[in-house]
């Protein structure tokens, strides 16, 4: 899921403090250029010490630690350089994409409805308000999203993509399949659409086509640690238990942070009727995202291993909350 990121430079030099300034920027921002982050965030530090609200450098520290995965201290930064300058928009798109990486995803739309207050008519602002609203599991206010940023951008295969997942989501096969379909025609290697087409397939049983369209994802991208993961799902519903431990281990040494792999573990250590391992994993993942798929009726499962009836039952009424769909292998809560 791309979201943009933007470094701003300026290049005005009339006093020395200006010129110093500029130079440090500029600096950063090839350092950024070279992914050598620890010299880019130097650069970007010096600056600050000359005007510590130079809001250029406050933002582009901001995507650093963006980039380094160290979502809360890249919003400390983009909140600074929005109290310097409160009309800089790109600052609010950046810290809407790490507010929505921490899962703090209503103050993600807070962001994005200040940017549709001054600047309504853009692509990236529909776009990036369909991955929200998608992970809140506000499909249908999602997918308005996303078609909405597709009449401005018609040849975005990401964007596809990501319309398609949000069909996916909603159980809309039929949608889903007809969008990444479209990704494919405009980028017919796209690894993410080969991805959602296995889940697809998953979802309804036919495992080994999704195993077909998973493996052409991967043949693309060998160690991208969410096809991995899902090749690991993959093997678990197959009853290829170690095969598909030896790929969701393999995709949380890859992207510790992917809570879908913590899932998929849990799910395993179901299999292997390890309750008590499940409901850690299991917990695991829905602390790192509430919004995961499924999450609580994974866990209602565990309980039931462990017989433990009044969490079996609060767990389900969650996953029935939360519109999961599918039932347990019982009812806990008769």
């Amino acid at each position: 899921m791309a979201r943009a990121l933007f470094f701003v430079v300026f290049f005005s030099c009339a006093v020395s403090t200006e010129t110093r300034l500029q130079r440090y920027l500029i600096q950063g921002n090839d350092m950024v250029k070279k992914s050598n982050y620890a010299e880019a965030s130097q650069y970007f530090r010096e600056a600050l010490k000359l005007d510590s609200c130079f809001v250029d450098a406050l933002n582009n520290l901001g995507t650093v630690y963006y980039s380094e995965r160290k979502y809360a201290e890249a919003v400390t930064q983009y909140s600074k350089a929005i109290e310097c300058k409160p009309d800089f928009l790109p600052t609010y798109f950046n810290r809407a994409n790490a507010l929505y990486e921490l899962n703090e995803l209503y103050s993600a739309l807070k962001d994005l409805e200040h940017i549709a207050s001054i600047k309504p008519d853009t692509a990236t602002l529909f776009f990036t308000k369909g991955l929200v609203l998608t992970r809140l599991r506000k499909f249908d206010d999602g997918i308005l999203s996303f078609q909405e940023a597709l009449l401005r951008d018609s040849q975005n295969h990401e964007l596809l993509v990501n319309l398609g997942t949000a069909y996916y989501y909603q159980r809309d096969y039929e949608n889903a399949r007809i969008y990444i379909n479209k990704s494919l025609e405009i980028k017919p290697d796209e690894p993410n659409a080969f991805n959602v087409l296995a889940m697809i397939e998953a979802d309804l049983g036919n495992y080994e086509q999704a195993y077909n369209w998973i493996s052409k994802a991967l043949l693309k991208n060998p160690h991208d640690p969410y096809f991995l993961n899902n090749r690991g799902f993959l093997y678990l519903m197959t009853n290829e238990y170690q095969k598909g431990l030896a790929d969701i281990n393999e995709s949380i040494s890859s992207d510790p942070y992917n809570s879908w792999a913590y899932r998929n573990k849990g799910i395993f250590y179901l299999k292997v009727n390890d309750a008590k391992n499940a409901i850690r994993l299991l917990e695991q993942a829905a602390s790192m995202d509430p919004y995961i798929d499924k999450i609580h009726l994974y866990r209602t499962e565990a309980y039931l291993q462990l017989k433990e009836w009044d969490k079996a039952c609060k767990a389900y009424q969650k996953s029935i909350e939360h519109h999961e769909g599918g039932k347990p292998s019982m009812n806990p809560c008769k």
